[in-house]
């Protein structure tokens, strides 16, 4: 019922922003007499702001059409490698004169409400000097309900299933939550002595044991009963979608989640792009776009991956207490032996608590002491350490090295 009255809001809306569009050219546009009007530019920014408050947020491009390598332009395609009904393995193939000996890397991005576009950056930073593979997420709005559920012991099959078909020589790299399935994926292959193993696993602020230095989120999974957040959370998708009557934790409530954890920097976001408007400072409004329409985009999630991820992940622990059963197998950390592992935090990061991702490495015991690493990048949270200017000057740097020296 909640969806269908979102997305009837949604159109109730339609005319209002009809009104504010046009009221944006004819106080906006420079060939309009009124745009020199005394209040011309308040009308034209409020417009422009309520057009954009109001304004559903498509999936953003990937806007990876190019890297540069030793000094050259090389153009880069997208091309989908393998394609599953929750996901989409894709490759961002360089267009090389020559082939060159590059680390095979797989970027598993999260399924945690955005896009995985949100590791735009990253992605970028990687291309000079890596073949790169990574896991886009379906919206699961658009997947049919014929298609059947989709659980996280089904997330885990999945990265299993993308680690065998780019083997060997693999490089795993897990943003945020999917650093618990991935580390189940490498520990069940690592049970079965499945032939070659990652080369490396780089784990980036991650889940791994919510008890430590426990956020936000931490504390509400911990307060509510898991079936509250089912009561709640989880609503059918509405006729329109492919995905008609599907259980999903719909993107839109994502959304009012990640805005009530800041909102006041939220509001003063939208303020102060207000302002750039009314002083018509371009570039800072074009900035304030461009990542709101990155943040804005959100997905729907299976309803069954999320509350399994709830109750395993942030309720009962099971993967740091041992007890973690994927179809019926225990998930053993400790029988990794061969993949090296490297853990990076941030250290004000606010989703993912100071040592949550830390814990990773008394869990994998029997890799060598000189094979694990961990690091924390001062001054940064949780998304500086795979996006922005930190991220490409102090965190790749490092797990460039790491790699190339475990190859």
């Amino acid at each position: 019922m909640l969806y269908s009255l979102y997305e009837a809001q949604h159109t109730a809306l339609e005319p209002l922003r009809y009104l504010a569009e046009l009221s944006r050219g004819w106080f906006g546009h420079p060939f309009s007499p009124f745009a020199y009007s005394p209040l011309a530019r308040r009308v034209a920014a409020s417009s422009d702001l309520f057009l954009r408050v109001t304004q559903r947020y498509e999936k953003p491009e990937w806007r990876v059409d190019w890297t540069r390598i030793d000094g050259e332009r090389v153009p880069v395609s997208i091309e989908v490698a393998l394609a599953k009904p929750f996901c989409r393995l894709i490759r961002f193939r360089r267009a090389l004169g020559a082939p060159r000996n590059d680390p095979k890397v797989l970027v598993v991005a999260p399924l945690s409400g955005h896009h995985a576009t949100l590791l735009r950056d990253t992605v970028r930073t990687l291309l000079p000097e890596h073949e790169v593979w990574l896991t886009e997420w379906v919206d699961a709005r658009m997947v049919p309900l014929a298609e059947g559920p989709f659980h996280l012991d089904d997330y885990v099959d999945y990265v299993r299933e993308f680690i065998r078909l780019l083997s060997p020589d693999l490089h795993v790299i897990s943003v945020c939550q999917p650093t618990v399935p991935v580390l189940a994926a490498v520990a069940l292959m690592a049970d079965r002595r499945e032939p070659h193993p990652p080369k490396t696993m780089v784990m980036m602020g991650g889940p791994i044991d919510a008890r430590r230095s426990p956020t936000a989120v931490n504390n509400l999974a911990m307060r509510k009963p898991h079936s509250w957040f089912e009561r709640n959370l989880i609503h059918p998708v509405p006729s329109k979608y492919p995905g008609f009557m599907r259980r999903v934790y719909p993107g839109f409530l994502q959304h009012l989640g990640f805005v009530a954890m800041n909102p006041d920097r939220h509001l003063n976001a939208h303020w102060d792009y207000y302002n750039h408007l009314l002083e018509g400072d371009g570039d800072s409004a074009e900035a304030h776009r461009r990542f709101y329409d990155e943040y804005n985009a959100v997905l729907d999630m299976p309803a069954e991956y999320y509350l399994d991820t709830i109750k395993t992940v942030f309720q009962e622990f099971a993967l740091p207490k041992g007890r973690w059963f994927v179809r019926e197998e225990l998930v053993r950390p400790q029988l990794i032996r061969d993949t090296a592992l490297l853990t990076i935090e941030g250290e004000l990061d606010d989703i993912s608590g100071s040592g949550q991702t830390e814990a990773a490495h008394p869990l994998c015991l029997n890799i060598p002491r000189e094979r694990r690493e961990h690091y924390q990048v001062p001054g940064v949270g949780h998304y500086g350490i795979f996006s922005g200017r930190r991220w490409r000057e102090i965190v790749y740097p490092r797990i460039r090295e790491f790699i190339r020296r475990h190859a």
